[in-house]
């Protein structure tokens, strides 16, 4: 497989703060080892960036509630690894271009539903936001790296 040739997938990602400032992370479905990660997700055909993040936070958790924070400056890039081409996104993409955004959930833990259409997690968490680059899995880690840098920013 020609890794080249294969487009980067558009998409967002989602660092979602509770009232303690602590990150809400996820246990993927398809990796269920020790690793989790914040929501995200590719962006449909004629969708602006906003209503793909606030419908890939509803399909992955649940959570409705949030007040958006900010919109991240430019956009942060992942290259797959090679045991993973051709397999995830049904082989169509190399990695993720993607637009991250910081939102405030303003709702209780009981509104956070894992059981959705389409679970994508099996176990979610809070975390301290300096914890994001070690629970994530390798190849997204610069991604986290420059995520809590950001995020750095607005909380102290």
């Amino acid at each position: 497989m020609d890794k080249e040739k294969l487009p980067l997938r558009i998409g967002v990602g989602i660092i979602v703060l509770n009232h303690e400032n602590k990150i809400f992370v996820g246990k993927r479905k398809d990796n269920p080892v020790d690793k989790w990660q914040m929501p995200q997700g590719g962006v449909d055909k004629g969708e602006d960036f906003i209503t793909a993040m606030k419908r890939e936070l509803k399909e992955e958790t649940s959570i409705d509630n949030i007040k958006i924070i900010k919109e991240i400056d430019g956009w942060l890039e992942y290259e797959l690894p090679k045991n993973l081409l051709g397999i995830i996104w049904k082989g169509k993409f190399r990695g993720q271009k993607q637009k991250w955004f910081i939102v405030r959930f303003t709702g209780t833990d009981s509104e956070i539903n894992l059981e959705t259409k389409y679970p994508e997690f099996i176990e979610w968490k809070w975390i301290e936001m300096n914890k994001l680059p070690e629970v994530i899995v390798n190849f997204k880690r610069n991604v986290y790296v420059k995520l809590l840098s950001e995020l750095k920013k607005f909380i102290d």
